[in-house]
């Protein structure tokens, strides 16, 4: 059965506004998690634009699911992944003038420092993910660089606009999923994933977990969220 991982950032995107204390994406992670999420999700961005170092090492103590630390593959990084141990950590590229994460890690690109990471990062106990776009190549060297995961980045699939470019993106993620398994790799998708767009990967039975932030939050606001999770998981229970 596929497993719903709940990102909860823009909790803290909307916390930091106004540089105060509410509302605590702690709290909304215990929502998500009374709702049946499996896992929760946090980005620590090197400028902190939304989660907080005290949010990851409060989340570590009080989640009764998995956390899954998003995180650049910098040395400050990977230094609070191996004290906090979050029980997965996610390398992803990062860029401090963009929006939100724009595309895959170039895994291929700088294999040797990826490596580390991954070494480094299973060293203190922690299964590694890397978040790359649906390329044989980056599956490759995702494989030859020891992590156990990869979480297949869909935005190109959920950012189109025709029903021909959604089709094509579509299809490089259902094989980049074949060949990863193929190999070995354990697959989970995420990014721009939505109460639409995810019912077309669903069928995909080799997706372990969909990771899916922006559109529950969003969702969240309008009906609370306890019921955009479990709105969510019955799309991904099929």
């Amino acid at each position: 059965m596929h497993t719903l991982a709940v990102n909860v950032d823009h909790i803290a995107t909307v916390r930091q506004a106004r540089q105060i204390s509410e509302p605590d994406p702690v709290t909304a992670a215990a929502l998500a998690e009374l709702a049946g999420c499996h896992a929760i999700i946090v980005h620590l961005r090197e400028d902190r634009r939304h989660i907080q170092d005290r949010d990851v090492e409060v989340l570590r103590k009080t989640l009764k699911t998995r956390l899954n630390l998003e995180m650049a593959a910098t040395a400050e990084m990977i230094d609070i992944a191996c004290r906090i141990r979050p029980d997965m950590a996610c390398l992803v590229p990062e860029k401090r003038e963009e929006l939100t994460t724009e595309g895959g890690l170039d895994v291929a690109g700088q294999s040797a420092h990826i490596f580390r990471s991954v070494q480094a990062l299973q060293a203190a106990g922690i299964m590694v993910s890397l978040f790359i776009d649906a390329a044989e190549d980056q599956i490759t060297a995702a494989h030859a660089s020891g992590a156990e995961c990869i979480e297949i980045h869909t935005g190109h699939y959920a950012d189109a606009v025709r029903q021909s470019d959604q089709d094509r993106e579509f299809d490089k993620i259902a094989e980049g999923i074949e060949h990863a398994r193929a190999v070995g790799l354990r697959v989970n998708v995420g990014h721009g994933l939505n109460y639409h767009n995810t019912q077309r990967l669903v069928p995909i039975a080799a997706i372990e977990e969909f990771s899916i932030g922006h559109s529950i939050i969003a969702r969240a606001v309008l009906v609370g969220m306890e019921r955009a999770v479990r709105e969510m998981l019955d799309i991904i229970r099929g």
